[in-house]
């Protein structure tokens, strides 16, 4: 499956710090339970990624209209 084919998969997504200090991002579904661990850093380069996909999601939708 690639990032721009849609799914009938449904999931749910946790965001939070873990007591190691650690920036944890927690995906659970049917038949999946996914811990991802990163270094605030990390967390906060993946936080710019997902700005930065919104706002060109939100063109896309835009020059639709």
């Amino acid at each position: 499956m690639g990032i721009n084919k849609e799914s009938e998969i449904a999931a749910n997504l946790q965001i939070g710090p873990t007591t190691l200090g650690m920036v944890r991002i927690y995906v659970e579904g049917d038949g999946v339970d996914l811990p991802l661990d990163f270094e605030p850093e990390e967390a906060e380069e993946i936080a710019d990624e997902l700005r930065a996909a919104a706002a060109l999601a939100r063109n896309m939708t835009k020059q639709k209209r």
